[in-house]
């Protein structure tokens, strides 16, 4: 069967790198599908969850803005935020969510307020992940 080998890079780290069988990922025209032998295309990914198939088994991961490029035998993700689902901390998640919400009731340069809507986001997707994907 033919792969795709599928890579999500942070600022931090290399956060997945295996062959699967196919990739969905939040685009910013909607969600999207690539199996083996997609046409190439690059676009921009926006904060959701990324699913990999690999030997019938789903892998999930909450990943936050950034760019995806699609060749036929590769996925190149580069995000500003990406966690598997098992290494979520909800809490955690929730309570940023929270501080980040409140941060946003005061006066914010534009620089700080696109900081505040990246932790919301981020925050928001690691939380719609765990809760779709809780053992």
């Amino acid at each position: 069967m033919a792969t795709l080998k599928l890579e999500i890079i942070t600022p931090a780290a290399k956060v997945f790198s295996d062959d699967v069988e196919m990739v969905t990922l939040p685009g910013i025209d909607g969600e999207m599908g690539v199996y083996p032998m997609h046409m190439p295309l690059m676009t921009q990914l926006v904060a959701g969850e990324v699913t990999a198939r690999k030997d019938g088994e789903n892998i999930f991961l909450a990943v936050g803005d950034g760019f995806v490029q699609i060749t036929g035998t590769r996925v190149a993700v580069l995000t500003d935020m990406a966690v598997r689902a098992e290494d979520i901390d909800k809490v955690a998640a929730e309570q940023a969510l929270q501080q980040a919400q409140a941060r946003l009731a005061h006066k914010l340069s534009d620089e700080e307020a696109a900081t505040v809507q990246a932790s919301i986001a981020h925050a928001t997707a690691q939380i719609k992940v765990k809760q779709r994907h809780q053992k």
